[in-house]
């Protein structure tokens, strides 16, 4: 302590500043002097806050400052900030003094170049397409004749107007729902797929819905090449065409579309059929068909003419004659085939009548045949019983016939009763 110079041990100045007069002077000069600049920087650490403030930074190699863009500025923005972009900012330098720091409260906001963004096209293009968001094979065909068409675009653009006017002179039979939404700057992209969604949820249902924006910057364009919008076109139960920007102009929004238009006007031709050929069409198939019906009147006169000629209109009770006439023909012929087929079964059955006498048993015992049986008793015996049969068994070989057995002899004119007296079994010569 006895080393300190006595300069060290004055008393402080009964003048000396508080904080808030410090800052208060750091602020009146700092905001003076960056009332009005522009930065360029590569944004980090975005964070959204539920107020609608979106807070972020903006860095270079050897230095980060803090930015904030307040909710009512994010939509004037001309492209929405994200992460690892590289813009150009405008605004002015402020001084928060409660924590004593400054940030840099931006109001215009553009990319630098177009590097970046078209590096960003190709990377989200690439993860989308690997989900096959833009597979040519998930593309619907769009109606012929739409009869509701809704149209997503700035209600205050050119692009509305250009497509209005193509599509009443091609097609005035469709009604048109404008669903508004913004074209360009940060959240035009969740605009615009919400616009979507709004489009296929009306009642009644539309036919197509056209997705329209005027031509610009590739930073103009930007809010089509947003992923919100690509799903939001990609999840539509409406088939949708996409007429962004001019002919060299491509967007995601065109390549995920079902079907993608060079212009506004151009959309207008390919949602719409050209209502003047149409009308030449029912013209030529009017006439086609006035012409069929007058060829078909006449060929039908031609033939009652040719009808009212014939000898049946002349003499219509020819026709009952000549019915009758052949009735009475089917009729004799019917008789003769009737009477040929009886006489022909008489000529059979007197045939097989013939056969039948000629082989009768009586017959063959009148040439002096007889038929030979036991007498009852002894074919009851034969038969294992006590009861004679009811028709006796004619005896066919001397077999089981024992000397002593009675007979009975059947001729044509009376039987004979005999007994056995005895058997030989010596058959007849053949």
């Amino acid at each position: 302590m006895d080393d300190l110079q006595p300069s060290d041990r004055r008393s402080p100045p009964a003048d000396a500043l508080s904080v808030s007069e410090v800052t208060s002077r750091v602020k009146e000069h700092v905001e003076s002097r960056f009332a009005d600049v522009w930065i360029t920087g590569e944004i980090s650490n975005l964070v959204r806050a539920s107020s609608g403030h979106v807070y972020l930074s903006l860095k270079d190699e050897t230095a980060v400052l803090r930015a904030v863009v307040w909710r009512g500025v994010l939509a004037q923005l001309a492209i929405e900030p994200a992460d690892g972009l590289a813009v150009i900012c405008h605004g002015r330098i402020e001084v928060y003094p409660p924590r004593g720091t400054y940030q840099l409260s931006i109001d215009r906001l553009h990319a630098v170049g177009t590097g970046t963004l078209e590096a960003r096209f190709k990377r989200l293009h690439a993860a989308l397409d690997r989900e096959g968001l833009f597979a040519p094979g998930r593309k619907r065909p769009l109606p012929r004749f739409p009869r509701r068409i809704a149209v997503v675009t700035s209600p205050t653009g050119a692009a509305i107007a250009d497509f209005l006017q193509t599509l009443l002179a091609r097609w005035r039979c469709a009604e048109v729902i404008v669903v508004p939404s913004r074209v360009q700057g940060a959240g035009a992209a969740e605009e615009i797929a919400a616009a979507l969604a709004t489009a296929a949820r009306l009642a009644p249902a539309v036919d197509v819905i056209a997705l329209v924006r005027g031509g610009g910057s590739l930073e103009d364009l930007w809010s089509f090449n947003e992923e919100a919008v690509v799903r939001a076109i990609h999840a539509s139960p409406v088939p949708v065409v996409s007429g962004v920007g001019h002919e060299t102009d491509v967007t995601l929004a065109d390549l995920v579309a079902d079907l993608r238009a060079l212009t506004p006007t151009d959309a207008a031709v390919r949602v719409s059929p050209d209502g003047r050929q149409v009308v030449g069409t029912l013209d030529m198939l009017g006439e086609r068909l006035a012409t069929g019906l007058v060829r078909r009147i006449d060929t039908a006169r031609e033939r009652i003419a040719f009808v009212a000629r014939s000898r049946f209109f002349a003499d219509p009770e020819r026709l009952v004659r000549d019915r009758r006439a052949a009735v009475e023909q089917h009729a004799a012929r019917l008789r003769r085939l009737t009477t040929a087929a009886i006489d022909r079964g008489r000529e059979r059955l007197a045939a097989a009548a013939a056969r039948l006498e000629a082989g009768s048993p009586i017959k063959l015992l009148a040439r002096g045949w007889s038929v030979t049986w036991l007498a009852h008793d002894d074919a009851a015996d034969r038969a294992g019983g006590g009861k004679p049969p009811a028709i006796p068994a004619a005896l066919k070989s001397v077999a089981g016939v024992a000397p002593g057995a009675g007979l009975v002899t059947q001729l044509s004119d009376g039987r004979i009763w005999s007994r056995v007296e005895r058997t030989d079994d010596d058959a007849l010569p053949h």
